[in-house]
């Protein structure tokens, strides 16, 4: 495949969203061209609006397409790159990886998000990060029990699912925000196994291209 026939994926080091599909791509082994959006420049997140109109990272272009939202790319390589399964074949179990990686991505991830941090904190010096703590406490509470119930080796079961792909990035925004960890073993122990696995060490924001960009 020549490179111009590679598929883009528009990303910014630290973002959640972002990681995730760094993480799939990188597990399908899929090549792809990395370009880096400035999340912190106005410029940059007007210029992304040209491929994505809600300026969000990831956006993800293949073949003239370009998808958005980083479950949705997700689940696009799965149909794409079957070889290496993220989704159980089992339907019970299917639905429980899908379950913790929504409950990550749309009930944790959005409340501790730039965007919001950034409103909040216009609002009151410090407000964002206080409003953040609470609700990735709330987040990880539930995600420990769900992980006692489900768990094996991974999130559910022991292989690797949609649901792991969303807890590095989920931890990794709890240590910014220096919260104890210590109540949550199943996360941590299912995090550090998922740290071992070179897909996801390569997907790690500390790997990509602009780390460190505005860090």
């Amino acid at each position: 495949m020549s490179s111009e026939q590679k598929p883009i994926l528009y990303s910014y080091w630290r973002s959640s969203c972002s990681w995730r599909v760094r993480i799939a791509l990188a597990l399908k082994n899929v090549d792809y061209e990395y370009k880096t959006v400035d999340l912190l420049s106005e410029e940059a997140k007007n210029q992304l609006k040209e491929i994505n109109p809600a300026a969000k990272v990831p956006a993800f272009v293949v073949d003239g397409n370009v998808l958005t939202e980083s479950l949705a790319i997700i689940e696009y390589l799965e149909e794409t790159h079957p070889d290496v399964p993220l989704l159980p074949k089992d339907p019970v179990k299917r639905a429980h990886a899908r379950a913790i990686a929504l409950l990550v991505a749309s009930g944790i991830q959005p409340l501790h998000n730039l965007k919001v941090l950034q409103l909040l904190n216009k609002k009151e010096a410090g407000f964002g990060g206080q409003f953040a703590k609470q609700f990735v406490v709330e987040g990880l509470t539930a995600l420990e029990i769900l992980l006692k119930q489900r768990s094996g080796k991974y999130a559910v079961g022991d292989s690797v699912t949609i649901a792991d792909l969303n807890i590095p990035p989920l931890i990794y925004s709890a240590n910014r925000f220096n919260l104890d960890l210590s109540a949550y073993p199943t996360v941590n122990r299912i995090n550090a196994t998922l740290a071992e696995i070179p897909a996801f060490i390569a997907a790690h924001p500390d790997n990509q291209p602009d780390t460190g960009l505005n860090a």
